[in-house]
């Protein structure tokens, strides 16, 4: 019998590698649907694994998925799969357009833009910010002048991801700045400026994600993701650890706000990763949520904390097929993000552990010679590993010990540096 192919929106990365991976081992044919230049930075890996690909052009998704579509009913495609935080709407309107399971078309965009987010949300009744949508001076004005709005508060472009773009202001005095650095902001498939800032009220409290995973309509968390997080203006993420277990009282309010959030934005059959701001009085904020796995090697910390397999649960998800999601471990897993201490050009990066029992993946992403940035999103990380063990208090403390021997060299830039990205990555047999 031959089984049906496994087309992917972008295959670039570790999870859509690993993805690619459990399909092929599966005896699936694996195809992804990428740009030129993309597919240029495939590694030969990656390629090999690869039974066929399409170019296509992202910013024009209407042409796109006639593109796709076309392309996947000729290579026999059974199940439409993406990581990429920008391409989740395509991938909705794609299984709806091919009848395989998917995510509601129509309210796809609700888990992608976050205007659309804001209003699914307060007409779902889910817990959440108050959020103001500001196009102008005038409107700012009145977002800040708004008493549900207050001070801190933050400011976040409506079609970004990553923390890219996002401020947490003090007060007036930094709030056009702040839009400004949000307007500048553009999605990696944007066709033009977006004028839509969102203006947030602040929430107080422990951040943490909700990994959830949904077949046809009933959702199983997998996990809660504790996040590290930078203080300041911007707020980037350092570090995810998992599993958190939460007061019995407080798990249960958060995974009833995140379903609720799951269904406001058409969730039917896919990931899920929901942001949320636990309070001290226990209440539950859904910041955000993402129709996808979650990125920073968080699907890799439930396969070694918790024995799931998480690429395969999502094969099985798209093909319609129940997932095995039966905890089989019970370990504890952490990863922790190298970023640079100042912007400039970086001379050097020492000391990265390398993978051996206990540390299983170690990712290096910059090259020396390229320009660096303080960490102001999270594509400003320099590398990232990850550490396992049965103790959660003593994975933490030999993250950090290992974090501490990491070594990094930074001068200033010259206005003719040039940025030479690189990514070089070692798993764990």
């Amino acid at each position: 019998m031959t089984l049906p192919g496994v087309l992917l929106l972008d295959a670039a990365g570790p999870e859509a590698g690993a993805l690619a991976t459990a399909a092929a081992a599966r005896g699936h044919q694996v195809h992804a649907a990428t740009s030129a230049a993309a597919y240029e930075g495939y590694g030969p890996e990656l390629k090999g694994l690869l039974a066929g690909h399409i170019v296509t052009d992202f910013t024009r998704p209407d042409r796109a998925l006639a593109k796709l579509a076309a392309y996947a009913r000729r290579r026999g495609v059974g199940a439409v799969l993406t990581v990429n935080e920008y391409l989740t709407e395509l991938a909705a309107h794609l299984c709806a357009e091919l009848g395989v399971p998917g995510n509601d078309p129509g309210r796809a965009g609700a888990a992608r833009d976050k205007a659309a987010t804001a209003e699914a949300f307060a007409a779902a009744g889910v817990r959440a910010p108050y959020t103001a949508v500001v196009r102008d001076a005038a409107g700012l004005r009145a977002a800040l002048a708004d008493p549900r709005v207050g001070f801190p508060c933050v400011i976040k472009p409506a079609g970004g991801a990553g923390s890219a773009g996002v401020t947490v202001v003090s007060g007036p005095a930094g709030a056009a700045a702040a839009v400004d650095a949000a307007r500048r902001v553009a999605g990696m498939y944007a066709s033009g400026g977006d004028p839509r800032v969102l203006v947030q009220a602040y929430a107080a409290g422990t951040e943490y994600s909700i990994e959830s995973l949904t077949l046809d309509g009933t959702t199983t968390h997998l996990a809660v993701t504790r996040k590290q997080v930078t203080g300041g203006a911007n707020r980037v993420e350092t570090g995810h650890s998992l599993p958190v277990h939460l007061p019995p009282a407080v798990e249960a309010a958060v995974y009833r706000e995140t379903e609720a959030a799951i269904r406001a934005a058409g969730i039917r059959n896919g990931a899920s990763h929901t942001e949320v701001i636990v309070g001290g009085d226990g209440r539950c904020a859904v910041i955000e949520i993402g129709a996808r796995l979650a990125a920073g090697q968080i699907g890799l910390l439930i396969q070694h904390a918790l024995g799931i397999d998480v690429w395969a649960a999502l094969l099985d998800v798209a093909l319609g097929h129940p997932a095995a999601l039966t905890t089989t471990a019970h370990g504890y897993a952490t990863v922790r993000f190298v970023t640079s201490p100042r912007a400039g050009r970086l001379t050097s990066l020492s000391g990265l552990p390398t993978v051996r029992p206990g540390v299983p993946f170690v990712r290096r992403r910059a090259a020396i010679g390229s320009l660096v940035h303080e960490p102001s999103a999270n594509g400003h990380r320099l590398g990232s590993f990850v550490v396992t063990g049965p103790d959660a208090a003593e994975v933490e403390e030999r993250a950090d010990a290992l974090l501490r021997r990491v070594r990094i060299h930074v001068e200033p830039a010259n206005e003719t540096a040039q940025v030479s990205p690189a990514s070089t990555s070692a798993i764990a047999p």
